[in-house]
């Protein structure tokens, strides 16, 4: 059940034009360089800080194809929480950097562009959780990996797509679960687990934006094709129930985490696949089945805090050693426990 919280909630600041957008066009040195002098210029300075660079599976295709791993939360927690090298570069969002500078304190974990924010991670505040708690004392709090480290340090356990079911799966059955803050998510995961939880009323504008209507659409068009549902889309619950009732093939019909998508895609006889998520991730789908057909169910999903990081801010990142993206202490502290205990469930 959805449990709706009267404080304000604060939005991520506007991406159309950031700081580092302005210090990179103000750049004399990058204004100057290729694409393929960007290129070799980062090549040299990851050798040099020795730098290992993460991409999210919805990043630019150059910064995909130039990053030592490419994946989607959980697999770059994983690799952060792994890496010897000494100063982490994140291709991805705020929420994403910070959980690696909780897992890796003693690295350097850098953000091309500080302002590359998230909608869903907004969407909830630490101050909002506690006064939650404060509602449902006995209750296990379940944060989604897109959270700010302040509302992880409030949480008892993380999750992310990719292991939300099995986390829930994991909690003692008398206790009570506030689930965090994606409304979507945890209406597939409470469907899947049984289990009751209390959910906040958040989105990924992104995802809420793929409604049922775009899928039985290109059903018509491409009757043979399967379909790959991230579970954070405004459809999910509807495609449920649609499942249930005989309305959409049960045999067709998959619901997955991003890498769980290119997974599919890579090993799936069907030639044709109906992507329901951020069209990122058909750059890699493509690269890794390039003989099969991947249609994006909304052509327009594009979240524009993915897309601030560039292949000129990546440069200046490892040139200037900027943005660090550093967590107190003492929240750190609290979230890596959420965090470790969601890393700890395969």
């Amino acid at each position: 059940m959805l449990e709706i919280e009267t404080l304000p909630v604060r939005q991520p600041s506007s991406v159309a034009y950031t700081e580092a957008t302005r210090a990179v066009e103000e750049d004399e040195e990058i204004r100057r360089m290729t694409e393929e002098q960007l290129i070799e210029g980062i090549n040299r300075l990851r050798k040099e800080r020795n730098a290992v660079i993460l991409a999210h599976n919805y990043q630019l295709p150059v910064i995909q194809d130039l990053a030592d791993f490419v994946g989607d939360s959980l697999e770059l927690s994983r690799q952060a929480a792994q890496t010897d090298a000494d100063v982490i570069v994140f291709c991805g969002v705020h929420f994403m950097a910070e959980t690696a500078a909780i897992l890796c304190p003693d690295k350097k974990v850098l953000l091309p562009d500080l302002e590359a924010g998230c909608s869903l991670a907004a969407s909830v505040t630490a101050e909002q959780v506690r006064r939650w708690k404060e509602k449902h004392p006995n209750a296990i709090v379940v944060a989604y990996i897109n959270t700010t480290a302040e509302v992880k340090a409030e949480a008892d356990y993380c999750c992310t797509s990719a292991n939300a079911v099995k986390v829930v799966q994991s909690l003692p059955p008398d206790r009570e679960i506030l689930f965090l803050p994606d409304m979507f998510l945890g209406a597939y995961v409470q469907r899947m687990t049984g289990r009751r939880m209390y959910l906040w009323p958040g989105e990924c504008h992104v995802h809420a934006g793929i409604r049922p209507e775009y899928i039985q659409g290109l059903f018509e068009r491409y009757p043979d094709a399967d379909l790959l549902l991230h579970p954070e889309c405004g459809c999910i619950s509807q495609c449920m129930y649609a499942l249930a009732e005989g309305d959409l093939p049960a045999d067709r019909t998959f619901i997955y985490s991003t890498s769980g998508m290119v997974r599919h895609a890579r090993n799936s006889p069907t030639p044709t696949h109906l992507v329901a998520t951020e069209v990122g991730i058909l750059h890699r789908m493509r690269k890794e089945a390039p003989q099969k057909r991947f249609i994006p169910v909304k052509e327009d999903a594009l979240c524009e805090y993915m897309k601030t990081i560039t292949l000129p801010k990546v440069y200046r990142a490892l040139r200037d050693m900027v943005y660090e993206v550093t967590v107190p202490e003492d929240i750190a502290a609290r979230a890596r426990r959420a965090i470790e205990r969601m890393l700890a469930i395969v």
